[in-house]
């Protein structure tokens, strides 16, 4: 790995080295994916039981190998069960998600690496099971049609941008802050009659549009690729919401605390926005399982606020379609 891979101006010094290794391999990646070919055949299942594809496995591989010689102990991936030893006399612990979106490969849609640090205890479990507001470092990078990175270390968020001429990736924003007037809500409707009566209550507002308590007409979102929602609300604001529901394994949600939902979280919020899991921070809860998942609400925080609202209203209230619920009443 050299040391050409992301313009470091703006990296703490002791993060710098592992971030190098993380903007090098996500720049081999990012050349992969523009190159092409069977990325997305079935090659098995990840530990989780989801499905893995050719480029998961690519992906993991890809970041692992540039990890170990980065200064970094230990290592949890979606693609493991157990952390990954590195190099013992490392300082710095990574959680990944090594490609996210991967459902969306053959279909061209942008998709993923998300990726968290904390500093590394004596075993890989004490390094990630903790408070998630222990991350000194994350981000996520974008592979659409413009590479970039979107990353902080707890002051503020910086946006780089994949160079492709000389592979490096360079600082495009300083400090992104996520705007709060955007009127969009990104939710996957096909699970209407699965979600809480809270969260079916606050869609329903935003549906009724200007005839309804909102009184403002809103556009609905769904990619179904984590980093690609996050990157859409980072820049131009609005809501992310994947609650829990009622069918088989979604009763605590469906995506990773650990790799996916805490560092999109600490972004978020590093942004000026919110992330909840309807109702208490994201980043207030711990850690107890690397694979532990959780309901997810980010993104403007007028937004994230009204939701946990509509889960202290009463029953009856959250059961009236567009009814004049308590929190719109002076």
């Amino acid at each position: 790995m050299t040391a050409e891979t992301i313009q470091t101006d703006r990296i703490p010094r002791h993060l710098q080295q592992a971030m190098q290794a993380i903007a090098g391999a996500g720049a081999q990646l990012a050349a992969i994916i523009r190159r092409g070919g069977d990325l997305a055949a079935a090659v098995g299942t990840n530990s989780d039981g989801d499905r893995q594809k050719a480029l998961d496995v690519i992906a993991d591989d890809l970041f692992r190998e540039a990890l170990a010689s980065a200064g970094v102990r230990w290592l949890a991936s979606e693609e493991q069960e157990e952390t990954v030893a590195l190099d013992p006399q490392g300082s710095l612990a990574v959680a990944i998600d090594p490609l996210d979106g991967s459902s969306n490969i053959d279909t061209n849609v942008s998709i993923g690496t998300i990726f968290s640090i904390y500093p590394a205890a004596e075993t890989g479990e004490a390094s990630f099971l903790r408070p998630a507001r222990e991350q000194i470092g994350a981000g996520y990078i974008i592979y659409g049609p413009r590479c970039a990175m979107m990353v902080s270390f707890g002051e503020g968020v910086q946006q780089y941008v994949l160079d492709p001429d000389s592979g490096r990736f360079l600082l495009a924003e300083a400090r992104q802050e996520l705007p709060d007037c955007a009127f969009e809500f990104a939710i996957n409707a096909s699970n209407y009659r699965h979600w809480p009566q809270p969260i079916r209550a606050y869609i329903d507002d935003c549906l009724a549009g200007r005839d309804g308590p909102r009184e403002q007409n809103f556009n609905m979102r769904w990619i179904a690729s984590l980093v690609a929602e996050t990157h859409r609300i980072l820049i131009r604001g609005g809501v992310f919401l994947y609650p829990s529901d009622t069918r088989k394994g979604y009763e605590r949600g469906r995506l990773r605390l650990l790799y996916e939902c805490a560092p999109i979280a600490f972004l978020i919020e590093q942004a000026g926005g919110g992330a909840t899991d309807g109702l208490a921070p994201i980043l207030d809860q711990r850690i107890k399982a690397l694979h532990q998942r959780t309901p997810f609400i980010f993104g403007s925080t007028d937004k994230v606020t009204r939701i946990a609202v509509y889960h202290d209203l009463p029953e009856a209230e959250v059961s009236a379609l567009f009814g004049q619920r308590g929190l719109f009443r002076a």
